[in-house]
């Protein structure tokens, strides 16, 4: 019965009055180090990221189903990043919103601060033409629903997201983010992709 139910989180995205869904949108698998989850497809060079929970000392439980995924940055200026192409495009000057769970752990084998998750688009396979989104830096160890709005400026196939250091900190470090339990893709309306300051988790585009 566990792996039937599997099965249907692997599923290719099914679309239903307008919107997108990921697949495997909340990275299950066997719980690995250095495994890309069914689904995703590695974007960044060096790109090994972790089914997690069970391993580099990360015992979070997950926020939905049984597994998570864990991407790092490095001390040499490498991060991780993944992507999928959608099943269906993301329509030119058309406004977008989506929500997922992020959070951070502090015991992630000496990767052990703080990142920010950023989100792509683009025509091709990790291609980044256009910067949809940009989280604020995840320094809570629990889990914290964070819904992304963006205007989508060019017609767009793929999706990608990345691992990304804080702003202003110009020396590389070892970080951690974790993802979990995306949510289908659905259009808005023009006056929710609005210029302010995030408040309660409501990420604006940066792009």
């Amino acid at each position: 019965m566990k792996n039937f139910v599997l099965l249907l989180l692997l599923l290719p995205s099914i679309e239903s009055n307008g919107q997108i869904a990921f697949q495997n949108a909340s990275f299950e698998g066997q719980a690995q180090d250095a495994t890309v989850p069914v689904g995703w497809h590695p974007c960044e060079t060096g790109t090994t990221p972790d089914i997690l929970p069970g391993h580099w000392g990360v015992y979070t439980e997950p926020s939905e189903g049984e597994t998570y995924m864990g991407l790092i940055t490095r001390e040499d200026g490498s991060w991780e990043s993944v992507g999928q192409r959608l099943s269906t495009p993301l329509e030119k000057n058309e406004c977008y919103k989506f929500s997922l769970d992020l959070a951070h752990a502090d015991t992630y084998a000496d990767y052990n601060l703080p990142l920010k998750l950023r989100v792509w688009a683009g025509s091709s396979t990790c291609q980044k033409m256009q910067l949809l989104a940009e989280s604020e830096v995840i320094r809570h160890l629990d889990w914290e629903r964070y819904e992304f709005n963006f205007f989508v400026k060019q017609h767009c196939e793929y999706i990608i997201f990345e691992a990304s250091f804080i702003d202003g900190v110009y020396v590389n470090y070892k970080g951690n983010i974790l993802l979990d339990n995306l949510s289908v893709i659905r259009k808005c309306h023009r006056a929710e992709h609005r210029p302010s300051q995030p408040a309660n988790n409501q990420v604006e585009a940066k792009g």
